[in-house]
C-alpha cells in the first residue's frame, strides 16, 4: 500500500504486513524459525552497538576506525548505523582496533535436557 502523505511526516500502512505476520506466526515451525532469527539479529546488533560505544569512548570517528582496520569508511558507517550481518573478520578487526577482544561465553540452558527412556527406566528400577 502506498505511503500516506501528511503535512508533517510520511508514514506507511503496515497493517497488511502485521496481519500476514500474525497469521504466519500461528505455524509452530515458522514461529520457531522467526524467533531464532530474531535472537540472531539481536545478538549481532548487541555486538555492533557495543563496538560503536567503544568507538565513542575512544573518541574515534567512524572514518578513524575504518582507517585503523583498513576498510572503506562508508562500509564502517553502514555497519554501525544499519542492521545487517557483518563479517566476523571485520568485527574482530574493529574490536582489536578498539583495544577489545571477542569472547564466546556459554550460558546455562533455559530448558532442562531431556533424558532418554533408557535412563528413566534405570532410575525407576533403582
Amino acid at each position: 500500500m502506498p505511503a500516506t502523505i501528511d503535512k508533517r511526516q510520511t508514514t506507511q500502512d503496515t497493517g497488511y504486513h502485521d496481519r500476514r505476520l500474525a497469521r504466519r506466526l500461528e505455524d509452530p515451525e515458522f514461529r520457531a524459525e522467526f524467533e531464532r532469527q530474531q535472537r540472531e539479529i539481536a545478538a549481532i546488533d548487541g555486538i555492533v552497538n557495543h563496538l560503536d560505544a567503544l568507538r565513542e569512548k575512544h573518541r574515534m570517528t567512524k572514518a578513524d576506525l575504518a582507517r585503523a582496520i583498513d576498510k572503506n569508511p562508508a562500509a564502517i558507517r553502514r555497519l554501525l548505523t544499519a542492521s545487517g550481518n557483518p563479517e566476523l573478520r571485520t568485527v574482530v578487526a574493529m574490536a582489536q582496533a578498539l583495544g577489545a577482544e571477542l569472547k564466546i561465553v556459554t550460558k546455562p540452558r533455559r530448558t532442562p535436557t531431556r533424558r532418554s527412556p533408557r535412563s528413566r527406566r534405570m532410575r525407576e528400577a533403582a
